[in-house]
């Protein structure tokens, strides 16, 4: 396997610096709740070596509606107008300003790639595939990779029309459907049997094989027992492909 496949969890919990002893990259939470201050960002990026890459959610004044439980942990407190214009996508200031505190964001981690993890509400609408094109097109992503989870009912088809034409990673969790971008993986393992799941030898075997053999690609964990599975995982590839 010649692709560059980053291995890690979503979340840190502990020391950054230990953390980046295990793995080269982490999938930032943080950053979708509640944004940290730059200087607390650029804290992070010093007690971690220049090559480890943090890979951020967006903030969810973009993808998620006001109403979603996830905005208690929101700091900040939303106008009536603001809470109506935000999530979505939709073509508004207040998405405007939550991507650009986003794009802060990444530059300050030196990222270079920032997933958009929509809620199931965000279904195939001809509004949400609107909201989804305008923004996308419109927005200066300076040279970032972009990758899309869309979790509500959306068509195989439509996902891989609209991955190709607004240049996105379809991200997945690849035991419950295929990625439409296979040369562009992103893989989010949240337990096949839910949170507290740990996955078998046999079952990373299989996820292996899943990987682009030439390509990048992303595989964190999102399981209760996140960082022994991912360390497995990581030593299956080293030893094995």
């Amino acid at each position: 396997m010649n692709g560059y496949i980053q291995i890690g969890t979503c979340g840190l919990n502990g020391s950054k610096a230990a953390y980046a002893e295990l793995f080269s990259s982490v999938e930032i939470q943080l950053t979708f709740y509640q944004p940290p201050r730059l200087a607390t960002l650029e804290k992070w990026r010093s007690e971690v070596p220049a090559d480890f890459e943090f890979v951020l959610k967006a903030w969810q004044l973009i993808t998620h509606p006001a109403k979603s439980p996830t905005y208690k942990r929101l700091k900040r407190t939303l106008s009536e107008s603001e809470r109506v214009d935000a999530g979505y996508f939709k073509p508004t200031s207040i998405v405007e300003e939550a991507w650009q505190v986003t794009l802060a964001c990444a530059r300050t981690l030196g990222a270079k790639t920032i997933l958009f993890q929509c809620p199931a509400s965000f279904s195939q609408t001809p509004e949400h595939i609107s909201n989804l094109i305008q923004f996308f097109s419109q927005i200066d992503r300076n040279g970032f990779n972009c990758c899309w989870e869309p979790r509500g009912s959306w068509d195989k088809q439509v996902v891989k029309d609209l991955c190709e034409e607004l240049d996105l990673w379809h991200v997945v969790d690849p035991f419950v459907q295929s990625t439409m971008t296979p040369e562009r993986c992103y893989f989010r393992l949240h337990g096949r049997e839910g949170w507290r799941y740990q996955y078998e030898t046999d079952e990373l075997a299989d996820l292996a094989e899943l990987l682009p053999k030439e390509d990048a690609g992303y595989v964190f964990f999102n399981n209760s027992r996140m960082k022994q599975d991912a360390l497995t995982f990581k030593q299956l590839l080293k030893n094995h492909f």
